[in-house]
């Protein structure tokens, strides 16, 4: 009988992770959602509640905002609407952020973040950008983890040329270690070199703009290879796409507000679409890996990060 529940308990835990897609071990010891939604560009914080609670119930556990996004409070009404009609607690919900370069010597710049997303605790933290008084920020993030308001850190966009000496510092000089390195990457700019180097210092990376951005124009959608994949497989580009990245072992935060491409998207995390299993074969991976050109579709430099140090972005919510 004791094997018979156990069994039970075990085919009830695959399914919830089933439902909401494979999930990661970081190098910290913490797990994380693989897959998840993203909510750069979303028009208003409404509009970002709705995307939010509509990934939710889809099955999605993470979302990826930040104080630039001007929609964290969005997020936070939908991760909190959705615990309250039950759907589960907030520690199966993996919440990540941003600071910007402006607020990095303030010491309030977490409180302020917790309260805009009415949240005890955000999962995941980066600095948005390799400028500005990164050494305090870094301390501060780690006083906000020893307090318990933050579990996880990371690195946004600091391996672009010219912030070489900044990833190096966080990585020797920091008492709690970024493990996760969040850059562009897609079919176009699969960044091996800079993969070569999260993987040394056991970081996992994580695409933003993973189907190329509204800069690409649709280029990667639009691609023969990926588009030729998908009809053999019945499925979109963009599910391809994704799949891709999942299958390569890369963190990947589609961002959307259309229902449907919602669905679409955590299907392809899934693995199956329209009720049929769904991965791509060696034969298709080994395809899409050849479309690597190192084409990124934003480019902008070091020394255009730089003129963002001290642009303020307003808390929006009264605080």
């Amino acid at each position: 009988m004791k094997k018979i529940i156990m069994t039970m308990v075990g085919c009830i835990w695959m399914m919830a992770a089933y439902a909401q897609g494979p999930m990661v071990r970081l190098s910290n010891g913490v797990e994380m959602p693989q897959f998840g939604i993203g909510t750069f560009a979303v028009p208003s914080n409404e509009v970002c509640k709705e995307a939010v609670l509509t990934a939710l119930r889809a099955g999605y556990r993470h979302i990826d905002t930040a104080h630039a996004y001007m929609d964290e409070r969005g997020v936070g009404d939908a991760v909190n609407e959705f615990i309250a009609e039950g759907g589960c607690k907030r520690e199966d919900i993996w919440v990540t952020s941003k600071i910007w370069p402006s607020e990095y010597s303030d010491p309030t710049a977490i409180d302020r973040m917790l309260r805009r997303l009415n949240l005890d605790y955000v999962d995941l933290v980066y600095p948005h950008q390799p400028v500005g008084d990164i050494k305090t920020v870094w301390h501060n993030l780690e006083l906000a983890v020893k307090q318990g308001k933050v579990r996880t850190l990371g690195l946004s966009n600091f391996e672009v040329p010219g912030a070489e000496k900044w990833f190096q510092w966080c990585m020797d000089s920091t008492e709690i270690k970024p493990v996760i390195m969040q850059m562009e990457c897609h079919p176009y700019a699969q960044r091996i070199e800079k993969r070569k180097l999260a993987k040394k210092y056991g970081m996992k990376v994580e695409c933003w703009f993973p189907l190329g951005g509204a800069m690409s124009q649709g280029a990667l959608l639009k691609d023969p290879v990926i588009v030729k994949i998908a009809k053999a497989h019945n499925v979109s580009p963009a599910q391809v796409i994704l799949r891709w990245e999942i299958q390569e072992g890369l963190l990947t935060i589609p961002g959307a507000t259309n229902p449907d491409y919602i669905h679409e998207n955590i299907a392809a995390a899934q693995g199956e679409v329209g009720g049929k299993p769904f991965a791509l074969t060696a034969k298709d991976m080994k395809q899409i890996r050849k479309l690597n050109k190192e084409q990124r579709f934003f480019n902008a430099t070091y020394e255009q990060a730089k003129g963002l140090a001290n642009m303020p972005v307003t808390d929006a919510v009264g605080f």
